[in-house]
């Protein structure tokens, strides 16, 4: 690490989807030393058809993580963003094809993703937890076992049904060594936001990942979502997320967790009601019996109705519990 660099927290992000790429977009203002671990168990929309058609891991919470650090000129975003209208490619993005392409041209599909980080002149690095194909698989407490990320989603929905476990297949693939080193080396760790099973908890079912976050003496905060997901987390708490985590990634993964405290606006809530959405309810004391503080910030953006983490407020509010939590590291 150069000098310039030395001064500024060594920031591991875990997790995949939009939440993990909406954080990063804060988080690069505050620090060049960010590394992304992302999930490898998608399978579905453009990425599952090129994970089936040409056999590679899915790209497409790489390329959105790439495209939060990315250094670049915005036709380039928006050329990477672009998804095909017509023909056999409608609906894939052009930003998953270059990463094809790349991967078809790389020895590994980490390289790839490196190559592509030096055309964007991204901020940090973007690591894939694992260079192999996994299958995500979850045990239902009705008895019923499902394989594959997006079929998940697809089996509960009116139904009274929770999730029990979910696991890989194989079961304990080979983490990328520099997800590790990265974790080893941080002086902040964030898990989430994101999907709880299908974004969040796969990074924790590689092998070494949770004994790295275990082992590793940086802070450790949890970023709580803002919202329930039907068909994953449909009735779910903070304490119900929190539990979840720990089943899969061991007791004391963490002792933060960062909750929003902005009250979500009627007007935006009744689209969130017919999709079976709801905020999650946040009990500090319940948190507590878990070994976990609750810490809250305004870290919510209402416009256009949607509910999502404001970049910069999250940020912000992460690097102030950082150095409350860890007040004698320089920064």
């Amino acid at each position: 690490m150069s000098e310039r660099y030395s001064r500024y927290p060594r920031i591991v992000v875990i997790g995949g989807g939009t939440g993990q790429s909406t954080m990063l977009r804060g988080l690069k203002h505050v620090s060049p030393n960010i590394t992304a671990v992302v999930s490898m168990a998608d399978n579905g929309g453009g990425s599952g058809v090129l994970r089936q058609e040409l056999g590679m891991p899915p790209p497409g919470d790489v390329r959105h993580c790439l495209q939060a650090l990315a250094n670049t000129e915005p036709t380039m975003e928006a050329l990477l963003d672009y998804r095909f209208r017509e023909g056999s490619l409608k609906g894939q993005s052009f930003g998953n094809l270059f990463l094809a392409a790349l991967n078809d041209m790389s020895s590994s599909f980490d390289e790839a993703v490196t190559k592509l980080s030096e055309v964007l002149a991204i901020t940090g690095r973007v690591l894939p937890v694992t260079n192999e194909k996994v299958e995500l698989i979850a045990d239902f407490d009705d008895g019923v076992t499902v394989v594959g990320e997006s079929q998940l989603a697809e089996y509960r929905p009116d139904h009274p049904r929770r999730i029990l476990r979910v696991r890989l297949s194989p079961e304990k693939p080979a983490a990328l060594p520099g997800c590790l080193e990265a974790i080893r080396r941080a002086d902040l760790i964030l898990i989430g936001p994101g999907s709880l099973y299908t974004s969040i908890i796969p990074n924790l079912l590689v092998s070494g990942v949770p004994e790295a976050i275990h082992a590793s003496k940086a802070a450790k905060i949890c970023v709580m979502n803002l919202m329930t997901q039907e068909g994953e987390t449909a009735g779910y708490t903070a304490e119900d997320h929190v539990r979840a985590l720990f089943l899969h990634g061991g007791e004391g993964l963490f002792d933060h967790c960062l909750v929003n405290d902005l009250p979500v606006p009627a007007a935006a809530m009744e689209a969130y009601r017919k999709q079976g959405a709801a905020p999650i309810a946040v009990d500090a004391t319940a948190l507590a019996r878990l070994g976990v503080r609750a810490d809250f910030a305004p870290i919510a953006d209402y416009s256009r109705l949607l509910v999502r983490h404001d970049p910069a407020a999250l940020a912000e509010a992460v690097m102030d519990l950082y150095r409350r939590i860890s007040p004698t590291r320089i920064y």
